[in-house]
């Protein structure tokens, strides 16, 4: 073939940018539900981390030696560790792969439960043993991560007070991401 004429060039040039302008859908606009299963999970997630680590503890203090040759170190329960806190933020959105959008037959509300067993749990090591990854699981992933950004200091705030049905407490509460809590019914 010769070499491509210069009025196709050209308009390949000044469609480009053109493409480039045209309207995406941002990634931040994201189904009601997807946002919301994202915050019940993030937060069922957390909970059972925080749960698991009541009884540690961790060791706090300074690293500065006194005259005596002693340190001030003290023991603190770890779910008050900011490092504990900050890990698990970081790490927690890494577990969305582990749920799975359902149906109600009855209702047709679309809610995501968690599939796969815990790292405790007698059938995890048997379930390791195959690899699940799909790209159905990205849109849960990002929601989660956004969650964490947008209310990162509601989160440490509930989990400092101890507060119990942590989804309820941030999903529907105080960020509003939920219509009604789970456990909520009507009279």
């Amino acid at each position: 073939m010769g070499p491509t004429p210069l009025p196709t060039v050209l308009l390949v040039l000044l469609a480009f940018p053109a493409l480039t302008l045209w309207p995406v859908p941002a990634q931040g606009t994201q189904e009601p539900n997807v946002v919301c299963g994202a915050c019940r999970a993030l937060m069922d997630e957390v909970e059972y981390d925080v749960t698991k680590a009541r009884q540690k503890k961790a060791k706090v203090g300074s690293f500065r030696i006194n005259p005596d040759g002693t340190q001030e170190r003290r023991k603190i329960p770890l779910v008050q560790s900011e490092a504990f806190l900050v890990d698990l933020l970081d790490n927690v959105c890494e577990r969305m792969n582990d749920y799975q959008l359902k149906e109600d037959p009855v209702t047709k509300e679309k809610t995501f439960t968690r599939y796969a067993p815990r790292k405790g749990d007698k059938v995890y090591k048997e379930y390791k043993k195959f690899y699940f990854y799909s790209d159905a699981y990205r849109p849960l992933k990002f929601a989660c991560e956004t969650i964490i950004e947008e209310y990162e200091d509601e989160i440490f705030a509930l989990i400092a007070q101890e507060a119990r049905s942590l989804a309820d407490r941030l999903c529907s509460e105080k960020s509003g991401l939920c219509g009604t809590p789970a456990n909520h019914t009507e009279l």
